[in-house]
């Protein structure tokens, strides 16, 4: 039996994301955003919201509209998490953002990949690396995570980098691309 295009996806395979089976997801995200960004003025409403679509939505998590994404079940938000408006996750893969995170407006967040070989691009597959944004990080407005990067626990990410690489635990990195340039000394 051939699997869906939707299995590879989760799977972290290559696939066609004109798949109809995946052509649906995003119309039925794209369905829920409008009802969540609709709620901008009413955010009793929010938390509730998210858990229609998000994979996990942690006590007290907020997501400030508009915000964006893909399909939105591979979302996983910690307790407390905070994200400003205009967020973006790409979330073909796994997004797990920890316990405490801070992130600030217009940060966008990319799960989804490509293949970097131009004909097997041409085809129109593409694919996903799951990110991983530990707990009690801070991530500054403007910010971009690439696909397959881990931010560890406690890290700072400045204001407008992109991020390329893992940053370690307790890290302050900036620019771009991102530069470690303070490390926290662990007590």
């Amino acid at each position: 039996m051939a699997r869906s295009e939707k299995d590879k996806m989760l799977a972290g395979e290559p696939y066609h994301p004109e798949a109809p089976e995946l052509l649906a997801e995003l119309a039925a995200c794209a369905a829920w955003l409008a009802r969540y960004n609709a709620a901008l003025g009413r955010p009793g409403e929010w938390h509730d919201l998210l858990g229609e679509r998000l994979g996990t939505v942690g006590e007290g998590a907020i997501v400030r509209p508009p915000f964006h994404c893909d399909y939105g079940f591979q979302i996983q938000l910690g307790a407390r998490v905070f994200i400003n408006y205009n967020c973006v996750i790409l979330d073909t893969a796994p997004v797990t953002i920890g316990d405490d995170t801070r992130i600030g407006p217009a940060v966008q967040i990319y799960a989804a990949d490509h293949p970097r070989d131009p004909q097997l691009r041409r085809s129109g597959v593409e694919s996903g690396k799951p990110v991983t944004i530990g707990a009690n990080v801070w991530i500054g407005g403007g910010a971009i995570i690439l696909p397959g990067v881990r931010i560890g626990d406690d890290a700072i990410v400045g204001a407008g980098s992109v991020v390329v690489r893992d940053v370690p635990d307790g890290a302050t990195v900036a620019g771009n691309p991102a530069r470690i340039i303070a490390h926290r000394q662990q007590d």
